[in-house]
């Protein structure tokens, strides 16, 4: 259903619609449904994250008046928890498979299926919905895993839910000030999302909370000046049970509900609205332009011919937009090789600088000991990388589509749909990590006759040495002998020591060259889907301002085929057209305007 704050825009939307069907133009109205379509999509997400058990499952559970999402003081939410709007409680698991699989499952049984456990590798989200007000107009919280420090594959797939979107809710209790990880993820997620702002709950439980807060304050004035937000979540859910206002406002959430619903909410609607409008003005002006030549000439037949001239002039210039030697179409095709190039690059970098980091640490341990270790920081390490490199290609895309439009001056509207970062941890899990090193240490009983070899061979060589010099060495044989034992055993531990992290370091370095091999394919087919939503969008404008001057042609045209009497008849039609169009453009401009 759509949100009250947008029924004024789907009201022009509609009349725009009528008035491309009444004219024959069904690629402009083909066009208004698409702005229809995303008025009547009200969903607006906000994720919120943070490091693990800073209270941010508590804080929606407050947020809503209800408990939804588990809290556990023992373990941690594990699987992204999205809550949206419902007539009853429900909860429906979505499965990571191709194509993703859903299975409902009983509400009461929620904390066992979010909450650490061995579903948690299986079950890629959860969907809940609860009838709570709130989350009427479209609303959904997102409640994510802990960051777990920066380079995490959980602050990876953190990121890559905030680059899609509405805003953040950042969670941090008072026990002490931002971390270096938490600004560095607050960096990243602000350069995704720009609507972020940093909640500090447990503020009742930590006298000392205020100064922790103008410490926090003065890290996010560094980040990008973001809005704080001292919250107390038992405080909330007191004051809901009870009805006690200065108790919710003593709790601190009336500031973080007005985030929500004005500017969150209602800030999504307001651009949908102005994104809606925009596209009726456009449509209005391209109708406008096709019967505006007809109206002059048949108001002014002695101008007729200068007319006809500028439609031809106009005609000819649209065309050129068609052609590949366009200045939008040359700006896109070297663009795109541009960014291709560069973002290959960056990953590659990312990934030699990861290789140098592996093997600088394989040098300093044992990889028998370290190595299930260094596997799980090697793929969360990667998959923060990655999300790093989309991220730089996402913007770099946004970029190109910005010169594309200067360039195409005719066009309007947005170029493409938002490029969403991806998540490319499960990628990552998808390439086995095949060590092939020999991790097992030489056993009690080896390494006995690897002593007993060496000691055995000293010994020897020394008595043979002693009896050709006419000397018996005795006791003194036996001494060298173990002296030799012992640094044969050593220089063994050594040579496998060494052995072990050269196949360590063959290891990592494979992974990575398959990992890079994996992701410079599908970064590549990144790119060439962006270059094909731009062509596609410029050629459909440009198709559409060709017929729009091709018909504004043709009927400047026929006007000196007709009689008085049909040129008077023709002009009070075209007048009182031309009106409802300019009335309908007034109306959607005041709307994106007001926008």
């Amino acid at each position: 259903m759509t949100q009250p704050a947008t029924a004024p825009a789907s009201t022009l939307v509609d009349l725009g619609v009528k008035a491309c069907a009444a004219y024959g133009r069904e690629d402009l109205a083909a066009r208004l449904g698409k702005a229809r379509a995303g008025l009547d999509d009200p969903a607006v997400h906000i994720v919120v994250a943070g490091e693990f058990k800073q209270g941010k499952s508590s804080l929606i559970n407050a947020l809503l008046g209800t408990a939804v999402c588990p809290v556990d003081d023992d373990v941690a939410t594990a699987v992204p928890t999205f809550v949206r709007h419902g007539e009853e409680k429900t909860a429906t698991l979505v499965y990571d498979d191709n194509p993703p699989r859903r299975e409902k499952v009983d509400f009461a049984d929620l904390r066992r299926h979010v909450v650490e456990s061995d579903q948690g590798s299986r079950v890629a989200r959860v969907d809940v919905t609860v009838p709570r007000k709130i989350l009427a107009g479209g609303l959904v919280m997102v409640d994510t895993p802990g960051v777990g420090g920066l380079g995490s594959a959980h602050a990876a797939a953190g990121l890559a839910a905030i680059s899609v979107a509405d805003a953040v809710l950042f969670v941090t209790d008072a026990a002490q000030e931002l971390t270096r990880s938490e600004v560095e993820f607050l960096r990243q997620a602000h350069e995704l999302c720009p609507t972020v702002v940093c909640v500090l709950t447990k503020i009742d439980f930590y006298p000392a909370w205020r100064r922790i807060r103008d410490l926090n304050a003065g890290h996010l004035r560094m980040v990008g000046d973001m809005p704080l937000m001292p919250v107390a979540s038992p405080l909330r859910a007191r004051a809901v049970r009870s009805n006690d206002q200065a108790l919710n406002t003593e709790s601190g959430f009336p500031d973080v509900v007005r985030f929500v619903q004005e500017r969150v909410g209602g800030g999504a609607a307001t651009r949908r609205s102005a994104d809606a409008a925009a596209e009726v003005v456009a449509v209005c002006d391209q109708l406008t332009s096709q019967f505006s030549g007809e109206r002059d000439s048949l108001a002014d037949p002695a101008s007729a011919q200068r007319i006809l001239e500028d439609l031809n002039t106009a005609k000819r210039r649209v065309e050129e937009l068609k052609t590949a030697a366009a200045r939008w179409s040359v700006t896109l095709n070297d663009g795109t090789a541009d960014l291709t190039a560069d973002v290959d690059f960056d990953l590659r970098d990312r990934i030699r600088k990861i290789t140098t980091e592996a093997d600088d640490a394989i040098d300093e341990v044992d990889p028998a000991d370290m190595w299930p270790e260094m596997e799980e920081w090697l793929r969360a390490r990667i998959s923060y990388d990655l999300l790093g490199n989309y991220t730089y290609l996402r913007r770099r895309a946004t970029e190109l589509s910005e010169q594309v439009a200067t360039h195409f001056h005719e066009a309007s509207g947005e170029a493409i749909e938002l490029l969403k970062v991806y998540n490319p941890t499960p990628l990552v899990e998808e390439r086995p990590l095949e060590h092939r090193i020999e991790l097992a240490k030489m056993t009690a009983g080896k390494q006995v006759m690897v002593a007993l070899k060496s000691a055995y061979g000293g010994a020897l060589m020394f008595t043979m040495l002693g009896s050709l010099m006419g000397v018996a060495l005795g006791p003194i044989g036996i001494g060298i002998g173990v002296v030799m034992g012992h640094r044969g055993l050593k220089d063994e531990k050594k040579r496998q020591l060494e052995k072990r992290r050269a196949q360590g370091k063959n290891a990592m370095r494979r992974y990575c060259d398959e990992i890079s091999f994996v992701m410079g394919k599908d970064s590549r087919d990144t790119v060439r889907r962006v270059q094909r939503q731009l062509r596609d969008h410029y050629t459909g404008l440009a198709e559409e301002l060709n017929r729009s001057t091709a018909t504004a042609l043709a009927g400047a045209t026929d006007t000196a085929k007709r009689s008085q009497a049909d040129r008077q008849k023709r002009l009070k039609d075209l007048d009182a057209e031309l009106t409802r169009l300019r009335q309908l453009r007034e109306r959607a401009a005041k709307l994106a305007g007001a926008a």
